[in-house]
C-alpha cells in the first residue's frame, strides 16, 4: 500500500499520479503498486518544483509496518529514534541551505 499526500500538487502532476493511484481527495493517493513503480512516482514528485512539500508512506517490513518519505518544505519532518519513525515539528520554516528547522516542539 502507497500513501502520497502532495501540497499544491499541479494538474499535470495529479494526472501522471492518477495513472497508477486513486486519488481520494485533492493531493491524497493511495493504492497498491510495485516498488519500482513506487519509486518512478516519487520521483516525480520529488523533482516538481511547483509543490509546497509531500510526504510518502508506503508497507515495509518494518516494527511499525510502513516506511515515511518527505520532500520539499514541509512544517514536519520525519524523526528515526531507535529505528522508529516519527513526526517532528518544526519551530520555522527553512531553506535547504539553512541548515534544517530551529528544532522541535
Amino acid at each position: 500500500m502507497v500513501v502520497l499526500v502532495i501540497d499544491n500538487a499541479p494538474v499535470k502532476l495529479r494526472g501522471e499520479l492518477t495513472k497508477w493511484l486513486l486519488e481520494v481527495k485533492p493531493g491524497v493517493f493511495a493504492g497498491k503498486v510495485s516498488a519500482m513503480v513506487r519509486e518512478k512516482l516519487w520521483e516525480k514528485v520529488y523533482n516538481e518544483e511547483y509543490i509546497a512539500g509531500a510526504v510518502m508512506l508506503y508497507s515495509m517490513n518494518t516494527e511499525q509496518g510502513f516506511q515515511m518519505e518527505m520532500c520539499g518544505y514541509p512544517t514536519r519532518r520525519v524523526v528515526d529514534i531507535n529505528g522508529i519513525q516519527l513526526i517532528g515539528i518544526n519551530n520555522k520554516i527553512s531553506s535547504p541551505n539553512e541548515g534544517g528547522g530551529a528544532g522541535v516542539e
